[in-house]
């Protein structure tokens, strides 16, 4: 096998290439069963128990992971943009997809040289990172990137205008409270936590206004959140159904308009 139908196998080049969505399936089947592992794994109790089970798996994938990113290393020279044997992989090393693939086996190597296994757990979460690299055959993925991109700037000037509320409130209430209540309200960067969980609508409960000011505040921030905070849904949601529109799709059910 030459290594340009290696390379059509590992990146799904082709529509009708069987060999390759068998592979994307098994590797997306793996890495969820890793994301699931990873999961259980703090679970002390059946961690505990079994342990070797764990290990075993974690050898398994990396070694796959390991041999596939390989593979991709020694033949993306097929590639026009990586033909040189040399720089080309060097450049190849350096984009985001093998980035994102080295992630998912160096919590692994890093054991023999790392003995803290907590942030070699942590670290080991960036493998759920690799889903994303099979969105990019995503239809519906293409249409979200190009309504972000399409709409950055209004999307941009709607969270400059939520951090000033936010500011406006947490300085507000810092003011208001901080009088009543120097432990819960100490600072500004503190009431910041009241400003977010008041302006989101969530109200956790753990810190609240007892002043008339402060409650006074606390009201007309729950108003301007329930507006100002909707807007970057109202943005995406209406850009995300003009690019349906434009690429000829219902952006209620995703099926293709007919003429």
């Amino acid at each position: 096998m030459n290594k340009q139908r290696i390379w059509e196998i590992l990146e799904i080049s082709k529509e009708n290439d069987k060999n390759s969505k068998v592979f994307d399936y098994f590797i997306s089947i793996l890495i969820g069963l890793n994301v699931v592992a990873l999961i259980l794994e703090t679970e002390d109790k059946l961690f505990g128990e079994y342990e070797y089970i764990f290990r075993y798996f974690e050898i398994v994938s990396v070694l796959i992971f390991s041999a596939e990113y390989l593979l991709r290393l020694w033949s993306c020279i097929s590639v026009e943009k990586y033909q040189n044997p040399i720089l080309g992989r060097i450049k190849y090393l350096f984009s985001p997809m093998a980035i994102i693939d080295l992630l998912a086996i160096a919590p692994f190597y890093m054991t023999f040289i790392v003995s803290d296994y907590r942030i070699l757990r942590i670290l080991r979460f960036l493998r759920i990172l690799r889903i994303t690299k099979h969105f990019k055959h995503s239809k519906t993925f293409h249409i979200i990137t190009n309504t972000i991109y399409k709409k950055r700037s209004e999307l941009l000037s709607s969270l400059i205008l939520m951090f000033s509320l936010l500011l406006i409130c947490s300085t507000g209430v810092y003011f208001a409270e901080n009088e009543a209540q120097p432990e819960k309200f100490s600072s500004i960067p503190s009431a910041m936590w009241w400003a977010v969980a008041t302006l989101t609508t969530v109200g956790y409960g753990d810190i609240f206004p007892i002043t008339s000011l402060g409650k006074f505040l606390g009201s007309v921030s729950a108003i301007f959140g329930i507006g100002f905070f909707a807007l970057p849904a109202g943005l995406l949601a209406t850009g995300f159904s003009d690019e349906m529109k434009k690429g000829g799709f219902c952006p209620h059910c995703g099926e293709k308009l007919h003429s």
